[in-house]
């Protein structure tokens, strides 16, 4: 049953009979693996359940978070064994506070309570080690919700000749959501990997799921994801060299 079945209305699940998504999504031949996001400040920097962690760090997603990222570690080992582009998306390092942004107003204490450390609040911002990128790989910095806003990432895909863009990181609602629908309207396919998407609301995560499945692109899980990476022409080229 998917994640956002107990969600839906009886008059949703009639509407979707008729309406809704009949065929899955192709992911084509060329994917590149968009890391959107996963920074201290948004797990906090221990595994705490979200109430608590929100004490520390206001933007926190809590344990949930922590869970997702055990999932990516999976899912971008696997992007990298099969040669599938990895691409790590940032917050951009001292960018100004923008009050014009809705999520800016009334600031929930900041990115800290100040409670912490000035070594440990100092990682606010910084990818969390996990999953953090290795030689070679790009890290985009952004100053929007979408990774494709005022970045290069359109170009660099462009360059690698990506006919795919596999998501995950947080929030679903938010930056996830956002880049997936860049991704679609610059006529990329989509794949977002459920287990390695995470945010603070779960009825948020879970219906911001539905809705780009319907819409966007492929909901997939992680098993799925990796499988269709070793199917890659490419992966098949590695493993023979």
């Amino acid at each position: 049953m998917p994640i956002w079945d107990k969600y839906l209305t009886d008059r949703d699940k009639a509407h979707l009979a008729v309406w809704g998504k009949k065929q899955p999504d192709k992911l084509g031949g060329r994917p590149v693996l968009l890391v959107i996001d996963v920074y201290y400040a948004s797990v906090g920097h221990e595994r705490k359940p979200l109430l608590e962690s929100i004490q520390q760090w206001p933007m926190s997603c809590g344990e949930d978070g922590w869970k997702a990222i055990d999932q990516m570690r999976l899912l971008i080992a696997g992007a990298r064994q099969c040669g599938v582009p990895v691409v790590h998306v940032r917050g951009y390092p001292g960018f100004p506070s923008d009050p014009s942004r809705v999520a800016e107003r009334g600031k929930r204490g900041g990115n800290h309570s100040g409670g912490l450390p000035a070594e440990v609040a100092a990682l606010g911002n910084e990818i969390v080690r996990e999953v953090a990128p290795i030689e070679g790989e790009l890290v985009v910095g952004k100053a929007a919700p979408s990774a494709f806003s005022g970045t290069v990432l359109l170009q660099y895909l462009q360059m690698v000749k990506a006919d795919t863009v596999i998501v995950c990181g947080e929030s679903t609602s938010g930056c996830v959501r956002a880049s997936v629908v860049d991704a679609q309207s610059n006529r990329y396919s989509v794949g977002i990997v459920e287990e390695c998407c995470f945010d603070r609301t779960e009825a948020a995560h879970a219906m911001n799921l539905f809705d780009m499945h319907q819409k966007y692109g492929e909901v997939i899980d992680l098993a799925g994801a990796l499988e269709y990476f070793r199917n890659l022409p490419q992966a098949g080229a590695i493993r023979k060299g």
